[in-house]
């Protein structure tokens, strides 16, 4: 039986004076050191590969993650998040030339990037590793100092990052606070940081934002809902039910990028479902709760909470169903037929459970999607490219994949992240570096001061027609035309000027 073990995580230990500390290091500069920045993503680099093996241990007992999905699904992404940000950091952070404006032609126009300050990133349980660490890793990038507060409910892994972190990287720069439900909520309305950047679900992403909006502090919300995969005729059918039940049953359906529900033709449905039944029978054994790569439910009352919704009633189980609460055990599950206002279609699933939904065309199934809240990912299993490129100029999401699921996520080239209700901001390589720095605008100027004459008073009319002719940009006016008229308007220019230095002149011989 697979149960969780007592494990002393240290709850609430004086985390005041930790959030203290760290924004005292971050007001004396030391993580503004680029030098410092890199040493400290090195040391992080070395925890993670020192400890591969306690890391897979966490995960197991948490999760009862196997250890080819705790490596490939958790610590190579994190990894390479690291080597990323090390290798292209010196680039990251050079300011960025802008393209200068006539009135500024002499001037220095650049972004200077620069850290938010103190900022706190709460991880969620359902990918506890990967999910506290790839934030981290861009916001020790941009130089912040970050308070890390990952869930409590991963309590194996919650406690290994008590340990190991601070043997790695800077205690104060980068302290570990676990905290239960009650003080978690109590550290985002009692305390101010300088950036939130939270995982999880909706309902606790709208009190961060709350929270937030208290002292105005920017945040990412990187939340969930409803993923709806599209299954057109079209498509091998084999492959997307290989594809979907990999994705849907990943984690044991605990990832907000799973396939929550399939959108397919009467004439589609049978064969995906058989096609189904035998993915699951290859992926997991004729038994899937003896198989070693099939994970358990984080908690007996995330357990409880799946088995109420598969016993509602609603719906025809064609696969699976079987829960067994003490060992946090939920059936790879398959459910047709399933009315619009069931309890299956109320709320992300979250668990082993696919939805298939049947629709006329393709065309209804749009109508379904964009009759709920936007989603964090979007599916599309279609060799038709019209039809595809239709589903997606037809509708939203944080993100789609084409003829597969989840990949999205692996490439650092792409951001990741919601919109509407699945989320706000995005990460991953480089966009989390630039999600944890303020783009600070700055001009330096290089004008000689008679040269800012047009703009002091006292004006006139033959002020005013310069100003128009150099400035003002017209929407009709070709480029070379444009430019022809700069010039004019800088030798305009050159003669007020010169006009105004010669009266200066002949007045000071006066004199």
């Amino acid at each position: 039986m697979l149960k969780h073990q007592q494990v002393n995580l240290n709850m609430g230990r004086d985390y005041i004076s930790a959030i203290v500390a760290a924004k005292e290091a971050f007001s004396s500069g030391k993580t503004k050191d680029v030098k410092f920045r890199k040493q400290q993503l090195q040391k992080l680099f070395k925890c993670v590969r020192d400890n591969e093996a306690g890391w897979c241990e966490a995960l197991k007992k948490d999760l009862n993650k196997s250890t080819t999905e705790a490596v490939s699904a958790e610590i190579i992404l994190v990894n390479n998040e690291i080597v990323t940000a090390i290798k292209n950091l010196d680039q990251w952070v050079k300011n960025e030339p802008k393209k200068k404006e006539l009135a500024t032609i002499t001037a220095d126009v650049y972004i200077r990037k620069e850290p938010f300050g103190t900022c706190l990133i709460m991880s969620a349980w359902n990918y506890p590793f990967l999910l506290m660490l790839a934030p981290m890793v861009g916001a020790i990038a941009a130089g912040n100092c970050v308070v890390i507060k990952p869930s409590e409910c991963a309590v194996h892994t919650a406690k290994l990052f008590q340990e190991l972190l601070p043997q790695y990287i800077d205690p104060t720069c980068y302290p570990v606070i676990v905290l239960d439900a009650k003080d978690s909520a109590d550290l985002v309305t009692n305390n101010r940081f300088d950036f939130i950047f939270f995982t999880g679900g909706t309902a606790i992403g709208r009190i961060v934002m709350r929270a937030a909006a208290e002292y105005l502090t920017p945040v990412v919300l990187e939340l969930g809902g409803k993923n709806p995969c599209f299954v057109d005729d079209s498509c091998d059918i084999r492959s997307a039910a290989r594809r979907i039940c990999w994705g849907r049953f990943l984690n044991t359906g605990q990832l907000c990028l799973c396939p929550d529900y399939v959108l397919c033709a009467q004439s589609v449905r049978d064969k995906f479902v058989e096609e189904i039944k035998l993915a699951l029978k290859e992926f997991y054994g004729s038994d899937p709760k003896q198989s070693p790569d099939y994970g358990r439910i984080i908690n007996e009352r995330q357990t409880l909470r799946l088995k109420k919704v598969i016993e509602s009633g609603a719906g025809k189980i064609v696969v699976g169903g079987e829960v067994d609460v003490k060992e946090r055990y939920v059936a790879p599950t398959v459910v047709t037929d399933i009315p619009a206002d069931s309890a299956y279609m109320q709320q992300e699933m979250f668990g082993p459970i696919l939805l298939v939904v049947t629709v006329k065309d393709m065309d209804e199934a749009i109508a379904v999607v964009n009759s709920r809240e936007k989603p964090l990912a979007m599916y599309i299993f279609a060799k038709n490219k019209k039809l595809v490129k239709k589903i997606v100029s037809s509708t939203s999401s944080g993100g789609v994949t084409v003829n597969d699921v989840v990949m999205h996520y692996v490439p650092h080239s792409l951001p990741f992240g919601g919109v509407g209700e699945s989320g706000m901001g995005a990460y991953h390589g480089k966009y989390t570096f630039d999600t944890f720095s303020h783009r600070r605008s700055c001009l330096v100027d290089g004008n000689p001061e008679f040269f800012n004459s047009l703009r002091y008073p006292p004006h006139s009319q033959k002020k005013l027609s310069i100003i128009r002719l150099v400035l003002m940009k017209n929407m009709q006016t070709p480029g070379f035309v444009a430019f022809l008229q700069s010039l004019v308007g800088l030798a305009l220019l050159g003669v007020l000027i010169e006009s105004c230095a010669t009266v200066c002149v002949i007045l000071n011989q006066n004199v």
